[in-house]
């Protein structure tokens, strides 16, 4: 049935109105309600968001509780961050491939907030103050504009929670029908839009910050790659982000199930576009 997905800084109130969601839905209706989040994975955040391989594991895994819990009966509310867009797009292609509608919550608080918030929480569950800023930095806003990201409710610290308006998002809406794009990318690559985020931006900074010390004609080693790139030419910001975003819309149509080959296609496509 449903997917309810929360998201929001760290110590932005999503738990608390997961649990006021939780209520209203055990009161106002029949059906169980499932909360899954790093909670229930017994994780230590400061460890796990410190790393990026381990936060990764986090999020194949609770996409995974998800994907289990899903069911034609049953309410299920994710919360976790979500902080990452292409990490919500592929909890969107999850919920077509099973034919369940969905929304999300938005929890938007001011950094200060959360900060405050967190100082407050008990010591052995806090972040820690680097750690609350480097997600704070990397959080990818959700816009309603985008298909994944909608029907979007942003509730602020003083908002009461309209259950109502969600339940009927997700009870009076139609599941979106499954098409050739989410058929095609294996439910399998859960990190796929991630990692060809994540890669090719790497990839970008990596081709700016050589170009400072290298001439036409070098080649540039790029971390994650077998092959490197050969310098024919300077490339500015602009040439290499259009670049980027053409490399992105041909894999998304093209996805390969070989992740691990993300770096050398990208180099590969820089080589070819530089001549």
């Amino acid at each position: 049935m449903p997917l309810i997905i929360m998201c929001g800084y760290p110590c932005s109130g999503k738990s608390r109105r997961a649990d006021e969601l939780k209520e209203y839905f055990t009161q106002n209706t029949d059906r169980k309600v499932h909360i899954v989040g790093d909670e229930v994975l017994g994780i230590d955040k400061n460890s796990v968001y410190a790393d990026s391989q381990s936060e990764k594991n986090v999020r194949a895994a609770l996409r995974a509780e998800v994907e289990r819990k899903v069911n034609k009966d049953d309410i299920v509310i994710l919360d976790s961050l979500n902080y990452i867009k292409g990490y919500r797009y592929e909890l969107f292609c999850l919920i077509k491939h099973a034919q369940t509608p969905h929304c999300l919550v938005y929890c938007l608080t001011s950094a200060e907030v959360s900060t405050e918030w967190n100082r407050a929480r008990e010591t052995g569950v806090q972040y820690t103050q680097e750690i609350l800023d480097a997600l704070i930095l990397r959080f990818e806003a959700p816009d309603s504009r985008n298909r994944w990201d909608s029907p979007l409710f942003t509730i602020q610290k003083e908002d009461t929670l309209p259950s109502e308006a969600i339940s009927d998002a997700i009870f009076k809406r139609k599941a979106p029908p499954p098409n050739q794009s989410t058929q095609s990318q294996p439910l399998s690559s859960t990190n796929f839009l991630y990692e060809l985020d994540k890669v090719t931006q790497d990839i970008l900074m990596t081709v700016l910050e050589s170009q400072k010390t290298s001439v036409p004609g070098d080649l540039i080693s790029i971390p994650g790659a077998t092959e490197k790139i050969a310098l024919t030419r300077s490339l500015n910001m602009a040439e290499l982000r259009k670049l980027r975003r053409q490399f992105i819309s041909y894999t998304k149509m093209h996805p390969t199930e070989n992740i691990g080959q993300l770096a050398n296609m990208f180099v590969q496509y820089l080589n070819k576009s530089m001549h």
